[in-house]
């Protein structure tokens, strides 16, 4: 027997088994993934639905998850051509049909249609059949016409042939590509084919034969047994394996091999950013949910955080090292890595601004009747233990429970929020305009990023998950002292509409190509000062498992990191591997007693000379914060953010006490002259960091009393003796506890430039007690915040605002004096 026979013998069977195999074996490497396959039809002709129903079953039957989708006879071209755009974009979709003939009413370029499609994505095949001759016997509608297109198309050259053809015989044995779909039982015989001929037989006949239970076999128009002798490929009828199945999987192989899991290496400088995205202007874009779900199965990189010593005046340098960092791990030392911010970006604070002031206008404003309930009503009247749906039916006493909500206007907490620094804001009063009828009160306006809003969308997983965090925000008490929240105002779903774009992360990148998620800015004292768990958890599938995402904590390691812990890693349960502590030479001097700082005035002496007494005196701040970190069980490398005036004696005392106390390793940086470069030492050092042992644990347990609670972080990251609930603190944490708010994690809000309650007492303060003054509660995004002293919630401008340095250049549309 000739190859070409022993080949079509089993050629069914092998196939489809071999194909099935790879499928699973595809699947065994990469847990969740199928090959998927997209058929496109536009109209709804019976001949084109027999075909596709056979190519849907033939790709169910090797395990390729196959999708059809059927655009109206009313689909215009450009609606056609978007969805194929789509199907190229679609990392799920690895292979694609365009059913022909098209059946629409409006004219279709179908070549246009033919050439958008990705090449990689191409399983038709006809890309492939390159520049021969093609015979095509047969002119229908389904087969034969768009056939001879795209054999044409693809630069074969193609003679069309029919039953009545003359001499059909020496035609046919002109082509090296053979296609039959004539309609009749093995008309063509295999002395016609072209020795080596490929031999693609799409007719479907049946036959009458005996030695079948009924009476009937199928053959194709090809008389295959002969065939099989000559052509170097054909495919048998019945059981054939189109080349849909084999291209699919091929193009599936493919893309694993470019995208596998934790091997693929981020292009720096070379961002091609193609969907989910939608793009805000050529520097920046918002990601979309769907791709976490896309990379659900995707194992997580390691999680960094960058933190910083109790900050002063001079600053240490927390965003630059963050952004040194991810710039030498990626640029320099080729690893798959991204930055995440908390920063205000493509209006999402004012997307929260509009949403907090809906909130707010919804509880002074009364409900004088109702006509119709909404869902949102109805599923409060339950609440209420009122099952009715009728507004008519309602007696005076639930009227008022229902409408009124019998707010004390003595306990609403929830301000009015503005993105503009105005001191005179900070105590307003609302509701003088007769209108009012004398419902006048004191109120308040914030700066937008103290919402709790902005505290939902940092700590939300999901679309889902921020709708209810928003439904459980709670704004006041009733005059029973029962809570009241944003769900019972029926506001609940607006706010979530107000903020559907907003909790998407937003992307951009660093000088040296680094991406970076910017998302969300919770205020770190009332709120926990860090971006947000989705960013997070998007980019740690991103980067694969050998990768690094680096995000930023607010303020000093005892507050920012301590509610990276015990607040955001709790919701998100997420685990992370360093911790990046930073320290510089000024700042340390400061905490062992150096003079104080004026801005506008050059720095004294002590600052900018060697002095090695006052480092090592200051150092015991440093030492505290390395403590603070490995309480959590996580290993801690110190950056020392070196300035021009450090001397290396200063720089190499830090560091070796760093190590000395506890720190995994301690580096010189110079990130902030060299970009990337002067963070190599410190990226190194986390890489190893991340390989070591490690064994993350939380504070406290939620369970336990919420005055226990705040005294652990008070004696354990402070250093204090102890904690003093003032009268006001002390009935808010009954009232809390009463109202089922006790198991909340605990946001501390007290000073950043202390570890005590006074912001004058630098290094590490002993003897002290903590005074609670107060305690409130952002119940939607999910944790109770002590007010540790006085927490300025809308900031002023100063004598001299950096307003008078901003302009516009009218000519180059260039914005001077931002920095």
């Amino acid at each position: 027997l000739s190859p070409a026979s022993v080949f079509n013998s089993f050629f069914s069977r092998q196939i489809k088994e071999r194909l099935k195999n790879q499928v699973i074996q595809m699947k065994e490497e990469v847990p969740g993934f199928i090959p998927g396959l997209a058929i496109l039809q536009v109209g709804n002709r019976d001949d084109s639905n027999l075909y596709i129903n056979v190519k849907l079953k033939a790709a169910e039957e090797i395990g390729i998850k196959a999708t059809h989708i059927k655009l109206p006879r009313t689909a215009t071209e450009s609606e056609v051509l978007k969805c194929i755009t789509s199907l190229n974009e679609d990392l799920t979709v690895h292979g694609f049909i365009v059913q022909l003939p098209l059946d629409s009413e409006n004219p279709i370029n179908t070549e246009t249609l033919v050439n958008a499609i990705a090449p990689e994505k191409d399983v038709d095949g006809a890309r492939r059949l390159g520049a021969q001759h093609a015979v095509v016997v047969g002119r229908s509608k389904i087969v034969g016409a768009p056939m001879h297109d795209l054999l044409l198309w693809n630069h074969a050259t193609v003679t069309t042939c029919h039953s009545k053809t003359a001499n059909l015989n020496e035609e046919i044995s002109k082509g090296d590509i053979l296609v039959v779909a004539i309609g009749q039982p093995e008309m063509v015989k295999g002395e016609w084919i072209k020795p080596g001929a490929i031999v693609i037989d799409c007719g479907i006949n049946y036959v009458t034969d005996d030695t079948k239970p009924s009476g009937k076999k199928i053959v194709g128009d090809v008389a295959y047994k002969e065939a099989k002798e000559r052509a170097s490929f054909i495919t048998p009828v019945p059981g054939g394996v189109g080349p849909m199945t084999v291209s699919t999987v091929e193009s599936a192989k493919r893309f694993l091999e470019n995208f596998k899991p934790g091997e693929w290496i981020i292009e720096y400088n070379k961002l091609n950013l193609k969907t989910p995205i939608e793009l805000y202007g050529e520097t920046k874009a918002k990601v979309r949910l769907s791709a976490l779900e896309r990379l659900q199965h995707q194992p997580d990189g390691k999680y960094v955080v960058v933190t910083g010593i109790t900050p002063t005046p001079l600053g240490e340098g927390k965003s630059t090292t963050t952004i040194g960092l991810v710039q030498a791990l990626g640029a320099h030392l080729h690893q798959n890595v991204f930055a995440c911010f908390n920063l205000h970006l493509t209006g999402d604070i004012h997307a929260i601004t509009a949403a907090n002031n809906l909130v707010a206008a919804a509880i002074d404003a009364r409900l004088n009747g109702v006509r119709k309930f909404s869902d949102i009503q109805i599923r409060r009247l339950w609440r209420l233990g009122i099952e009715k749906t009728d507004p008519a039916t309602l007696t005076d006493e639930e009227i008022n429970r229902f409408a009124r909500l019998d707010i004390d206007p003595e306990t609403i907490t929830w301000q009015r929020v503005l993105d503009t620094n105005d001191r005179f804001l900070r105590k307003i009063t609302i509701g003088q305009a007769p209108t009012e009828k004398g419902h006048s009160r004191t109120a308040q306006f914030d700066i937008s990023v103290a919402s709790e809003i902005m505290a939902v969308l940092a700590l939300t997983s999901s679309l889902e998950d921020m709708r209810e965090r928003l439904g459980k925000m709670v704004v006041a008490s009733s005059k029973k002292g029962e809570p009241i929240s944003t769900e019972d105002l029926g506001v609940s779903g607006a706010l979530t509409v107000l903020m559907k774009d907003a909790i998407k992360p937003n992307l951009m990148q660093t000088l040296e190509g680094t991406p970076v998620f910017v998302h969300a800015g919770p205020f770190a004292n009332i709120a926990h000062g860090n971006s947000s768990i989705i960013a997070d958890r998007i980019a740690l599938k991103l980067v694969g498992p050998k990768g690094f995402v680096v995000t930023e904590a607010g303020f000093g390691a005892d507050i920012g990191m301590e509610k990276f812990f015990n607040i955001k890693c709790r919701y998100s349960g997420l685990r992370p591997h360093v911790v990046v502590l930073v320290a510089t030479v000024r700042a340390l001097k400061m905490h062992g007693g150096g003079p104080t700082v004026t801005a506008g005035l050059p720095l004294p002496k002590a600052y900018i000379e060697e002095d090695l007494e006052l480092v090592g005196k200051g150092f015991s701040n440093l030492k505290k914060q390395i403590e603070n970190a490995r309480m959590f069980g996580v290993p801690v490398v110190v950056a020392v953010n070196a300035f021009k005036t450090d001397t290396e004696a200063e720089l190499d005392l830090i560091s070796r006490l760093a190590k000395e106390h506890g720190a995994f390793d301690a580096v010189k940086c110079t990130h902030w002259a060299e970009g990337g470069k002067g963070a190599l030492a410190l990226a190194e050092a986390v890489q190893r960091a991340a390989a070591a042992p490690s064994s993350f644990q939380l504070l406290y347990d939620l369970k336990l009393p919420v005055e226990d609670k705040i005294r652990i972080i008070a004696q354990k990251i402070y250093g204090a003796d102890d904690i003093e609930l003032l009268p006001e603190a002390q009935h808010k944490a009954e009232v809390y506890t009463k109202q089922g708010f006790g198991n909340l994690p605990i946001c501390m809000a007290k000073t950043h430039l202390s570890l005590s309650h006074n912001p004058e007492l630098k290094g590490v303060p002993t003897g002290f007690v903590l005074p609670v003054r107060d305690i409130r509660a952002s119940v939607g995004a999910g944790f109770l915040y002590p007010l540790v002293g006085t927490m300025s919630t809308m900031p002023g401008l100063p004598t001299r605002p950096c307003f008078y340095d901003i302009d516009l250049d009218p000519e180059t549309e260039q914005v001077n004096g931002l920095f």
